[in-house]
Formats: structure tokens, sequence, C-alpha cells
């Protein structure tokens, strides 16, 4: 071979060598650059629970390894690392009490040590989220992303179905519709103030509804709780799932 086709033939080897390490990095997995979800919110006074572990037992991560800590995709930075994404796909792990899987936060204090108790005739006590709903599992997809829960139920949430946002109450899941046309992927705010026997909740800063409600042992929630399992969604795989993303939380309480 003469000399200028050598030269030209080892430069298109080190160009496909070069495209191939080019395609094997555009696949390689997503590392987010921000750290934890901690760096990302204040999560002192929450704890984290988990679609993985064992049957009734799911994973729970309370301080101080939730400062440092992440699952991706369960509990992780987002892409962006301007948000932490809570994902739980339908075959995951369910508390002992619920058939469905859930990434959710669930409020503590004393700097995570204790479980957030109070009561909606005491005070005041206010939850702000600042979240997008981004995925929703096939055939349900129905996703709550924030909630108030008591010492024995959830007592009122938001609640996702398709396109239809509503605020419960117990058991009644359509009590007052925020709107009927969410597009997933839109961020907006959700937000709950607990008041002398009354809850009232807000979507983007106009109140949706008051609820009476008298209740105690309550403490507030936030994250993805998937309203569907693999007894009612298909496929029953990882790549079925709810998921939210929250770039700002924030919970107050006043006497």
């Amino acid at each position: 071979m003469k000399p200028l086709q050598l030269i030209l033939a080892a430069a298109l080897v080190a160009g496909a060598g070069a495209m191939a390490t080019s395609t094997t990095a555009a696949a390689a997995p997503r590392t987010p650059a921000c750290g934890h979800p901690a760096d990302i919110l204040a999560l002192s006074n929450w704890k984290e629970t988990l679609p993985t572990g064992s049957t009734g037992h799911p994973t729970e991560i309370k301080q101080p390894e939730l400062k440092q800590y992440s699952v991706d995709p369960w509990f992780t930075p987002n892409a962006t690392c301007d948000a932490v994404q809570f994902r739980a796909a339908v075959n995951g792990v369910t508390t002992s009490g619920s058939g469905n899987p859930r990434s959710e936060l669930r409020e503590m204090t004393g700097g995570g040590s204790d479980e957030a108790s109070w009561s909606t005739t005491s005070g005041t006590s206010t939850m702000v989220i600042d979240e997008a709903v981004t995925h929703l599992p096939a055939e349900r997809p129905y996703v709550v992303a924030g909630q108030i829960h008591d010492a024995d139920d959830d007592v009122t949430v938001f609640r996702l179905e398709g396109s239809k946002l509503y605020v419960t109450k117990g058991d009644t899941t359509h009590y007052q519709l925020a709107t009927d046309s969410y597009q997933l992927g839109t961020r907006f705010q959700a937000k709950f103030v607990a008041s002398g026997g009354q809850i009232k909740a807000y979507y983007n800063d106009k109140l949706v509804t008051t609820l009476s409600v008298k209740s105690s042992g309550d403490y507030f929630k936030a994250g993805a709780y998937t309203q569907a399992n693999c007894g009612n969604s298909s496929p029953c795989a990882a790549s079925n799932y709810g998921e939210v993303a929250i770039y700002g939380l924030t919970v107050t309480h006043q006497k």
C-alpha cells in the first residue's frame, strides 16, 4: 500500500474509533452532577419510603442517612438537577396498609428523629409543593402527588387521573376538581393550609376547596404515590410507573 493510502486508512480507523466512543458515551447511564435529593430539597424533617424492600416492608431512609442518599430511578435528582425525581413502578413493594407502591416523603420532627403528629384544630399547618407529574402508569393513569394523612388514613390528597387533577376528601376521590386540562410535565403549586378544623386546598394560589375536618395525628406527605399495581395495570414491570418531580417543598407550623 502506498504512503498516502496508509495515511487515509489510518484516518478512517481513527474516525471509526471516535464514533464508537461517542456512541458508547451517549448510551451510558445518567449520573446527576448535583449530588443527592437533600442538596435540592430541605429534607431534615422528612423520611423517604421507597418502592423497594420486602413484601409489606418497603425500604425507609431516615436521617442522617437521608442527607447523602439517592437511588436511581426511584429517588434521585432529575436530569436537569433542579428537582427531585420520585418514581414508583406498579410492581414495587407496598406498605402493609396499601396495595399501591410509593416513593414518598413522610413529615418528621426533631431533625428527622420523630414522626410528626399535629391536629387540624390547633395552630396552622401549611405545606407548599412546587411540582410536576411527569409520568402515569398504564390502564390506571392515577398518581397522588401530595397529601395530609391522619393517625388512621389519608384525609385529603392531590390526585391526578389522566388530565384531571382532583382534591379528595377521605374516600371521595373526585371531591373537587382543580383542573381538567393538566399536561404531564407542567409545573404547578399544590398547597394545603390546616387551621381551625378546616383544610384549605390551593392550586396555583387559587383556592380550590375548603374541607371541614377535625383530625389528629396528622402529617404531610409528598412524592409519587402510584395508584396502580400489577393487579390492575399492565405490564407488571419497572417500565410501568408513576413519577413526580418536586422543585420545592416547604412546611410550616404556627401555634
